[in-house]
């Protein structure tokens, strides 16, 4: 039995009670979802600044309505620390998704990029503190590395950060350390790489490539690649990201907490890869997919050229094993982007 089996069985047989920040977003849907099927309690809070009622409806059609009754959801701002308190209130473990992502937009708009994602994680941290939590599982983010060059990513290497949006993530990483010393708070950082799969919003400015690319070649329009196309990234199925959380929010060994991990699926996809994995994938049932052909333009700034995470350490402290490959993961999420047009 694989160490996510044994955990699930665990929280089968001793329910926790658990808040999920962002919780009508991409991530915190999934997670929800996940955990109501394991019969747990959960709070989840969000603003619907990027998360979608629509999630949250979804969630409930696919769980039982026991197991929904155990949902309880909070409309509030990480930013209102009142809101934080109100949250965390009663919980075992924290679950932070919460946060304005893309590195664009955190170059349009630095401002607030830091409002959510310090002040609204500094927020997060007080309030667990304050509600004794066990542990403080938050959404890190590969970002961290920056302009620093080695392949594959090791968590104790980094470089300088390329963006604001970067810098936050950083920050958040600093001060889940310094709580954890100054204040015996348990934090566990998950550096997420690239994930993808069903409920990723497809739409809008900061939409991520994936959910993008599958949406606009759905609609028959052109994919546009920044730089020539041999720009590669980790890309990580979302069910891998779950089991990561969980198994760091229950990891019980004392070496594995104050740490940050990677999570991704230690494998390199070019973005020409990519391309072509989601061109067949639709042309399944859109035929006339098969003949496009992407559109190059320029690298995009503050982007990193290359990125591949080194998971020997989420292996080896917490039992994390990836369930699913790229190809796989595409196509369940094809399925999902599918379904949004009918």
């Amino acid at each position: 039995m694989t160490k996510y089996l044994s955990v699930q069985e665990s929280l089968r047989s001793t329910p926790r009670r658990w808040l999920i920040t962002g919780v009508a977003g991409f991530i915190g849907s999934n997670l929800l979802e996940t955990l109501l099927k394991l019969d747990q309690q959960v709070v989840g809070l969000d603003n619907f600044a990027t998360g979608h009622r629509k999630n949250l409806e979804i969630v409930q059609s696919l769980v039982t309505a026991d197991q929904w009754a155990r949902f309880r959801f909070i409309e509030g701002d990480i930013a209102d620390l009142a809101a934080c308190a109100a949250a965390t209130a009663g919980v075992d473990y924290v679950l932070h998704q919460a946060a304005l992502g893309s590195v664009p937009r955190s170059l349009e708009n630095p401002i607030r990029t830091n409002e959510t994602n310090i002040t609204g994680f500094l927020n997060m941290l007080v309030a667990s503190r304050d509600a004794g939590v066990r542990r403080f599982v938050y959404a890190a983010s590969s970002s961290t590395y920056g302009d620093h060059p080695g392949l594959p990513k090791i968590e104790d290497r980094i470089g300088r950060p390329l963006s604001p949006y970067a810098v936050t993530k950083y920050v958040n990483e600093l001060y889940a350390d310094v709580f954890a010393r100054c204040y015996g708070i348990e934090t566990i950082g998950l550096r997420y790489f690239n994930v993808f799969g069903p409920r990723q919003d497809p739409n809008g400015a900061y939409a991520a490539v994936i959910p993008k690319w599958f949406s606009t070649m759905l609609r028959g329009e052109p994919i546009f690649i920044n730089g020539d196309g041999t720009t590669s990234r980790d890309f990580c199925y979302i069910a891998n990201t779950v089991q990561a959380n969980l198994l760091a929010a229950v990891a019980d060994g004392p070496e594995a907490v104050n740490q940050v991990y990677n999570v991704a699926l230690g494998d390199r996809t070019t973005l020409n890869e990519l391309f072509a994995h989601i061109r067949t994938l639709v042309a399944r049932g859109a035929p006339e997919a098969a003949a496009m052909e992407p559109v190059y333009r320029d690298f995009r700034a503050g982007d990193v050229k290359h990125s591949q995470a080194d998971i020997s350490k989420a292996r080896t402290l917490l039992g994390y094993e990836p369930t699913h490959r790229v190809v796989e993961g595409l196509g369940l999420a094809c399925g999902w982007y599918e379904s949004l047009g009918k």
